[in-house]
């Protein structure tokens, strides 16, 4: 991953790996205050690095557990679940999180939106539409990644209900939210292209897909966010001509295979399917 000496603050070292421009950096800075323990966890779990990511939301919790911040970690830990397809689970810690959020706008939208990703997984359309729509009026006071994360829930909404053209819209404005804002990270520009990549296999239009989708293993591999890296990968793999050169297909296995290695090595459990 990537190696990058620190500057003079800790905070802003964190930031800039979980929000920033260096989402693979590592090693990461120790962390000392709640804030940085949150941030540290968010930057280790868009790497794939779920144990050091768990550990930090633990001792987090344990020197805050109430609060905004609290709430932040519950949402973060249901992320990571749902992240290795733990749906069910994560609803828990979004519940708690949104239970802890009080008059937060960031940590309120964090949570409702992770409870309708969480009623998506698991097939219950109608509650994610619904937790959607309560989280419209709270995103603008929010910070500018939960409008994002909020059109990424709406696409795959729409590509659930059989949807494409709508998920590609939803889409296509994650990806302008993401490009158009200096305060949106590298990762959620990443994870818009996939999303995008996504909705537009689902829509029918599979050469795009197959670009869009090219361009984010690129930019995910560069980036160190190894679980977005074997999402695109998976992906790709499915859309690969099956009449086209072997080569590649076995190409994008390997990725797939080593970032799933990677993320059990790190203290990630796949949920089987």
């Amino acid at each position: 991953m990537i190696d990058i000496s620190y500057g003079p603050s800790i905070e802003s070292d964190l930031a800039a790996a979980a929000f920033g421009d260096q989402p693979g950096r590592w090693p990461l800075p120790s962390a000392s205050t709640p804030r940085q323990q949150w941030l540290r966890a968010v930057a280790a779990g868009g790497q794939g690095r779920y144990g050091s990511a768990r550990s930090d939301l633990a001792a987090l919790l344990r020197t805050a557990p109430m609060g905004h911040l609290a709430s932040l970690a519950h949402s973060a830990q249901a992320s990571f679940l749902r992240q290795l397809g733990w749906h069910s689970l994560a609803r828990g810690w979004d519940g708690r999180a949104l239970a802890l959020a009080g008059g937060d706008p960031e940590a309120a939208a964090d949570a409702l939106t992770g409870l309708a990703a969480d009623a998506l997984g698991v097939g219950r359309l109608a509650a994610a539409a619904t937790l959607l729509r309560r989280v419209d009026p709270i995103v603008a006071e929010a910070p500018h990644r939960l409008a994002v994360r909020r059109a990424w829930v709406a696409a795959e909404l729409a590509m659930a209900g059989g949807e494409g053209a709508v998920a590609v819209r939803n889409a296509e404005v994650a990806v302008e939210l993401a490009a158009g804002h200096r305060q949106v990270s590298v990762r959620h520009r990443a994870k818009s292209d996939v999303v995008l990549a996504a909705a537009l296999c689902s829509a029918g239009d599979v050469d795009r897909a197959r670009a869009v989708g090219g361009a984010a293993l690129e930019l995910t591999g560069q980036s160190g966010l190894v679980p977005l890296r074997w999402a695109v990968a998976c992906l790709l793999v499915d859309l690969a001509d099956p009449g086209g050169p072997t080569g590649p297909i076995a190409e994008l296995r390997d990725v797939r295979d080593e970032c799933a290695r990677l993320v059990r090595h790190w203290g990630g459990a796949w949920r089987s399917l």
